[in-house]
């Protein structure tokens, strides 16, 4: 700015005043909008018996979003895209994000094309109205060695133009694997960081998932900032399996949950905070999503 500015700002009482009306409404508004929601796979088995009676469930306990995690042969949980549409319409809900594995077999190598099945998935996606669509997975065929990981992140980029066309990003969601493999002594999830395009494809950080192999989102967040558009909000509890944790209610387990959700909101770059309870500890999974979002709710989300 410069001085003459200055001084015209600061010597026209009447500016000062729009500029301090512009500073609540205009600026504020440009703030992105936060979206708290449920990933469905924590009433899974709901789902499968009743999607219609579950998501009415869900939109009663207070849900507004919900993040899916079937979408088979083109349909979401048995229905068309226009039919599951309706439904969630219907119920005030809506679906800013979705879980579809992207597989060796959807992108032709030769051809350096998605396959029509990848194309349709990102359609459907978009019809739906989802921001983001995820990919939940890597399989270990794509990362045998650190030349075929820096081969699919470049299909990853090459998704996220694909999911640009249509107003969207794509995705990549962890699980532990990519915390606790290496390749050229590099760790998977870094890998991933340093090779994807972050205009191009979204990170979604499970908090609970990297615990199982020591990682820490505390850590990762600020190490990575501004890299986490979604963060899957989860807490987990120490168990007598292989794994050695399960999911739990949120702030009933040992993950400082509300510390990383906060860190995501502050210097993460997080938007989209998805609950996601895999474990239910004797309760029903629907009393348990009831539980987390009511604690969401108290954290100020």
């Amino acid at each position: 700015m410069t001085n003459s500015r200055r001084t015209f700002l600061k010597n026209s009482a009447v500016l000062l005043a729009g500029t301090a009306l512009l500073s609540k409404t205009s600026f504020a508004a440009s703030k992105p909008a936060e979206i708290v929601g449920i990933q469905l796979y924590s009433v899974r088995d709901d789902m499968k018996k009743d999607p219609i009676g579950t998501l009415t469930q869900l939109a009663k306990i207070g849900y507004k979003n919900v993040e899916h995690a079937n979408y088979i042969d083109g349909k979401f949980y048995g229905y068309t895209p226009a039919e599951f549409k309706k439904i969630l319409n219907d119920l005030g809900l809506k679906m800013p994000s979705g879980h579809t594995v992207m597989g060796k077999d959807h992108w032709d190598a030769a051809k350096k094309v998605f396959t029509d099945a990848w194309k349709k998935t990102v359609e459907d996606a978009a019809f739906m109205g989802q921001k983001y669509v995820i990919s939940p997975w890597l399989d270990e065929s794509l990362r045998k060695t650190y030349d075929d990981m820096v081969r699919y992140m470049d299909v990853f980029n090459k998704s996220g133009e694909l999911c640009q066309k249509s107003g969207m990003k794509f995705g990549y969601h962890n699980h532990s694997f990519e915390f606790a493999e290496k390749l050229n002594d590099i760790k998977v999830f870094d890998i991933i960081m340093q090779k994807i395009d972050p205009k191009l494809v979204a990170m979604q950080l499970d908090i609970g998932n990297m615990y199982i192999a020591g990682a820490k989102a505390l850590d990762i967040l600020g190490q990575y900032p501004g890299r986490f558009e979604l963060i899957h909000v989860k807490d987990e509890i120490a168990v007598n399996t292989p794994e050695k944790y399960e999911s739990s209610v949120l702030g009933k387990g040992i993950i400082p949950t509300k510390e990383a959700i906060d860190l995501g909101r502050k210097i993460g770059g997080t938007t989209v905070f998805i609950i996601e309870q895999e474990s239910y500890q004797n309760a029903t999974p629907l009393q348990s999503v009831k539980e987390d979002f009511e604690v969401m709710k108290k954290w100020g989300y």
